[in-house]
């Protein structure tokens, strides 16, 4: 038996209602939405609005057609950066980042623009007013202020409600990398001041692989990263103006986004703060039964309200990956070791180069899956003392 403790990676498995969801519209609206006059197009295209809908009502997005779909939040965030970012122009963002957005801003940075990293401290913490001072620094405002909402090394929450009005009030776009938040903490963009929201649709929204979006706030208009057919007005050379047209091109994954409905339906039966307290409860659990293993320290805050779903560890004298390997192997426990694609955020905590082992329990993990980690991790580190780092 599997057990599998990487849901900040990918959720899994789906809530029942998502696989039949799936199936159902595979087998009866596989085709492409918005391009044909036929029933079944049409219908597909209802769907796929249907979706654009409910994504909006989840986040308080007062406009469905401003949510754009994409394949994942890597996606999303590079449209929005590329797309409204130019030569001249500050963006503000932090140490903590995930390469989805490091790697955009560094080619963005070769191309003109003033990239300026704030500091996290070792908890993976950034302060709002270093968010503040940052965006304003020398007299010059700054176009962007881009960050995660939380980490996924250490599960550090930003204070997003303190910096997005701050932004709104100065000016300043504020860009939230929702990918570790969206299904765990409330977003609602309009009280947030979030001008541009980039989720995945496969983590804590429980979606399939291969979901997306970023929504826009009225009046920004971004460049296409794609560009190609539309159903629409496809006379013109050009891409049109019109949202979600604009930055959609080719033919959507109907069935997938029918299924990350299903999967924000689960996620609002459930309720966002069950969730987050089942979470929290079981992080809890392994944070009490790793105090027992010597040499163990924790990375991330320790208010557990100020963290997400995830739980980053290291143990003196043992290598993360090795012990990565014999959970798997030789015990069945999935976590996720090493660098987690963000090596600004392990230089932040001082965990490079070999990174943390991760852990991020999901809604269907239970008490006895933390039971079984916390008794193969005492097996592995009893058997293995001399695992070097």
């Amino acid at each position: 038996m599997t057990i599998y403790l990487d849901n900040a990676a990918t959720t899994f498995p789906k809530p029942e209602s998502v696989y039949t969801t799936l199936d159902q519209t595979c087998r009866r609206l596989a085709i492409s939405p918005g391009r044909g006059s036929y029933s079944l197009a049409l219908e597909a295209g209802r769907l796929v609005y249907e979706v654009r809908e409910t994504v909006a009502e989840f986040f308080n997005i007062p406009d469905p057609a401003r949510v754009i779909f994409t394949a994942n939040a890597t996606e999303a965030i590079n449209l929005g950066l590329f797309g409204l970012l130019q030569a001249g122009d500050r963006v503000v963002s932090t140490t903590m980042e995930h390469n989805a957005v490091s790697r955009p801003l560094h080619a963005l940075a070769s191309r003109g623009v003033e990239v300026v990293r704030v500091p996290a401290d070792a908890t993976g913490q950034v302060s709002a007013s270093a968010i503040h001072e940052a965006a304003t620094d020398g007299g010059k405002t700054a176009r962007l202020v881009v960050l995660s909402h939380c980490s996924n090394v250490t599960g550090s929450i930003q204070p997003v409600e303190e910096i997005g009005p701050w932004c709104r009030q100065h000016g300043i776009l504020f860009m939230v990398d929702a990918a570790q938040s969206a299904g765990l903490l409330p977003i609602d963009v309009r009280r947030m001041g979030i001008d541009l929201l980039a989720a995945a649709g496969h983590k804590g929204l429980f979606g399939p692989t291969g979901t997306g979006f970023l929504y826009l706030a009225e009046g920004l208009h971004p460049m296409p990263l794609v560009y190609g057919g539309t159903g629409g007005n496809s006379s013109s050379p050009l891409m049109p103006d019109e949202l979600p047209e604009r930055l959609e091109c080719g033919t959507l994954n109907t069935p997938a986004l029918a299924g990350l409905q299903a999967g924000i339906e689960f996620v609002r039966s459930q309720g966002l703060e069950q969730i987050f307290r089942h979470k929290n409860a079981l992080l809890t659990q392994l944070k009490d039964g790793l105090q027992s293993m010597p040499a163990l320290h924790l990375h991330g805050p320790d208010c557990s309200d100020l963290q997400g779903g995830v739980l980053s560890f290291t143990v003196a004298g043992h290598d993360p990956s090795e012990i990565g390997f014999l959970l798997d192997v030789e015990h069945g426990i999935c976590i996720r070791t090493g660098l987690h694609c963000a090596p600004d955020a392990h230089r932040s905590i001082g965990t490079l180069p070999a990174g943390t082992l991760r852990v991020s329990p999901g809604a269907f993990n239970t008490a006895a899956d933390i039971d079984a980690l916390l008794n193969a991790l005492d097996r592995i580190f009893c058997a293995n003392p001399t695992v070097s780092a």
